[in-house]
């Protein structure tokens, strides 16, 4: 039996410049940070001698191209593992909901499956690469590479996309403090039912237009990487209220170019979330829905009351979070080679 674990992310700054379309033509820099909470795979082999998946559904077949999910199909083509194997996926979140769990996904099971195969795991640029190739590349999805990069290194995280494709992962300065901090000041809620859309719909129609040289989408991706490298400074110079406002110059860039950002609900919690003091916040995920974070000043009593009123409006459902400096990890290993 092999465990692999790996976690999900919140994007902090930067977010869509991970795009090919624009790093291609303008270097990409984004934040991001992993929390605790993972996406499992686990691996064992089988006595019958086909691929038996369990995830939503359960698929069991002799032919790897006959198993109808993407991700499990082509991982398992890339790395070449043969039939008589038994895959089971569990998440703390389930997918959909914005904080990049197909990447973590990915990356778990590519952990796996090269212990499975190898007997050894995989350094995390490997696995990242490769999770990227499968996205990117092989089915030629409209995704960026932060997800596969973060949720395999851990940590928060600068993660610079240059025009050659390659990816550089550089720490904070300080990132322990810096991860108690925004520990101690973001505030994430679940959106539950006021969930519009789906992320990749928006990703899709910002990398048409960025395909399409389309100039005025470029100028605003340009603005929003920029935004991401003042978010980095700022919280590398503790300047932590300095970050919140830049999750406001974010989420206001964004809505305006992006028509499907938000919606009537959205902004009236975004509206109420700022008039009890916090200082900026932006969705997460699928537009209209999934997941809403704000930084708040306040901690302690106020970082409380803070959230007990927001709870109260529509379904907004409080979701603790930690994060994590640990990327993808086996977490229990025990195979025959």
């Amino acid at each position: 039996m092999i465990i692999s674990r790996a976690p999900v992310r919140i994007t902090l700054g930067g977010g869509g410049t991970d795009l090919p379309s624009f790093y291609e033509k303008e270097e990409g820099f984004l934040l991001a940070g992993t929390i605790n909470k993972y996406v499992f795979i686990s691996v064992n082999k089988q006595f019958n001698n086909t691929y038996k998946l369990n995830y939503s559904t359960i698929e069991e077949v002799k032919n790897v191209n006959d198993i109808k999910h993407n991700l499990f199909r082509e991982a398992l083509k890339l790395y070449d593992i043969q039939p008589g194997i038994e895959i089971h996926s569990m998440a703390d979140i389930p997918g959909g909901k914005g904080l990049g769990s197909s990447g973590a996904f990915l990356v778990s099971l590519l952990n796996a499956l090269h212990y499975y195969k190898y007997g050894h795991e995989a350094h995390p640029r490997t696995l990242a690469k490769d999770a990227s190739k499968i996205e990117i590349e092989i089915l030629k999805e409209h995704e960026g590479k932060q997800d596969k990069y973060i949720s395999a290194f851990g940590g928060v995280k600068g993660l610079t996309f240059h025009e050659n494709g390659d990816v550089s992962v550089a720490p904070l300065v300080n990132e322990d403090m810096i991860l108690h901090e925004l520990e101690e000041h973001l505030i994430m809620f679940s959106m539950g039912t006021s969930r519009r859309g789906k992320a990749s719909d928006t990703l899709k129609s910002l990398d048409i237009k960025l395909l399409e040289d389309d100039k005025d989408y470029m100028k605003n991706m340009i603005g929003i990487k920029d935004i991401g490298l003042t978010a980095k400074k700022c919280l590398e110079d503790h300047d932590f209220d300095g970050f919140g406002y830049t999750l406001d110059r974010h989420w206001q860039l964004k809505k305006k170019w992006h028509q499907d950002t938000t919606n009537e609900i959205i902004d009236e919690i975004y509206t109420r979330a700022m008039n009890l003091g916090a200082l900026g916040g932006k969705t997460i995920g699928a537009p209209g829905g999934g997941f809403i974070i704000f930084y708040h000043p306040s901690i302690d009593k106020g970082r409380w009351a803070f959230i007990d009123t927001m709870e109260k409006f529509y379904d907004l459902k409080y979701t603790p979070f930690k994060f994590v400096d640990e990327g993808v990890t086996l977490v229990w290993g025990e195979n025959e080679i």
